[in-house]
């Protein structure tokens, strides 16, 4: 089955595709000749510039349900290759985290094993999960694992650290809120320690497990970036970019919780829609109480032939249109271009 996949080629449905990480993972997809099926429940602008990424054909959007079986059926029922990056790093009224990152991930493991012309299946979780975390999120990812594996054993797993990348949901809340504020909250000072990577490296790796002859199959890959960085390290780094002097409000953990947790108290007890967390997400707080690093004996980004890229310098010059004024006159072409060649929509 696994020669056939190779002779073949891929034909991939990659369910969360509008995402961040999505748009990347299909664009090295698309690269390599491979047809690519993006399942989406928005509108029709959600998945419009994915289909830029390849030819005619090649990217087919498809609507669907997440909690309609028969539509995730209809989404792989001409896939050899299946990827699951769906996630979500906040609750809402509709879906929580144990729908989104556990049932959702088992629903799809079970419907792709039922099809039995799935030869891969990719489940893209998050580094830190644990049944043991503090974070509800990292709990849920988790079980999700545990469910994947036991429905589809052959499966493989991804566990990428905090992404950065032009479209990132860490240092552009940073730098925005310094820039609107004159400073940057850091949750119990901004001690913890953290391994970010590069969202084209996670994009590559997922991709280069597809490309090897199954030895893949069946493992779980830590990917953290090359530098270990704590919060108040990471900080630097971004006011460091945007040329601004670095000023921080110390938040210790008690507070920061007490600051978030009026939205998750209210959440399913108001019948409209709370804002969205960015700043002061209560989970992510939690999360922030323990370092999150690689293990010391996990398969990890070498294990794929991959060099992963040190943060500071090319994957953070999207951070330069918050400077004053936005680029410098002395500023590299890259620069000027912003996320252009960041990633590549072509």
């Amino acid at each position: 089955m696994f020669l056939c996949f190779l002779i073949h080629g891929i034909v991939a449905t990659v369910f969360g595709a509008t995402g961040f990480l999505g748009r990347y993972v299909v664009q090295q997809l698309a690269k390599m000749g491979s047809q690519v099926l993006v399942p989406f429940r928005g509108g029709e602008d959600s998945h419009r510039h994915l289909k830029l990424m390849g030819d005619l054909g090649q990217i087919v959007p498809m609507n669907y349900n997440p909690r309609d079986v028969n539509s995730i059926k209809t989404a792989v029922a001409k896939s050899n290759v299946v990827i699951n990056l769906i996630g979500r790093e906040f609750e809402t009224r509709n879906y929580g985290f144990e729908e989104v990152n556990h049932q959702m991930a088992e629903q799809l493991a079970t419907i792709s094993k039922e099809h039995g012309g799935i030869v891969r299946f990719i489940q893209v979780s998050a580094l830190g999960a644990s049944a043991s975390s503090p974070s509800r999120l990292l709990r849920a990812k988790a079980a999700g694992e545990e469910s994947v594996l036991k429905e589809f054993p052959e499966a493989t797993i991804m566990r990428p650290a905090t992404l950065i990348g032009t479209e990132d949901r860490i240092l552009n809340r940073w730098a925005m809120y310094a820039k609107n504020w004159g400073f940057l909250p850091l949750v119990g000072g901004g001690s913890t320690k953290i391994q970010p990577v590069y969202v084209v490296d996670v994009a590559a790796a997922i991709v280069n497990s597809l490309k090897d002859d199954g030895t893949s199959m069946g493992k779980t890959y830590e990917l953290g970036g090359p530098d270990v960085y704590t919060i108040r390290d990471l900080a630097e780094l971004m006011f460091e970019t945007i040329r601004e002097y670095p000023r921080y409000v110390n938040l210790p953990f008690p507070i920061a919780r007490a600051i978030a947790s009026p939205r998750e108290m209210l959440l399913n007890k108001v019948p409209f829609p709370l804002p969205t967390p960015s700043n002061f997400n209560l989970d992510q707080i939690n999360a922030l109480s323990v370092d999150n690093l690689v293990s010391e004996n996990a398969l990890s980004f070498a294990d794929l032939e991959i060099k992963p890229h040190k943060l500071k310098g090319y994957p953070t010059e999207f951070l330069v249109c918050y400077r004053k004024g936005g680029p410098s006159f002395g500023s590299t072409v890259s620069e000027k271009m912003g996320s252009a060649d960041v990633a590549p929509r072509f």
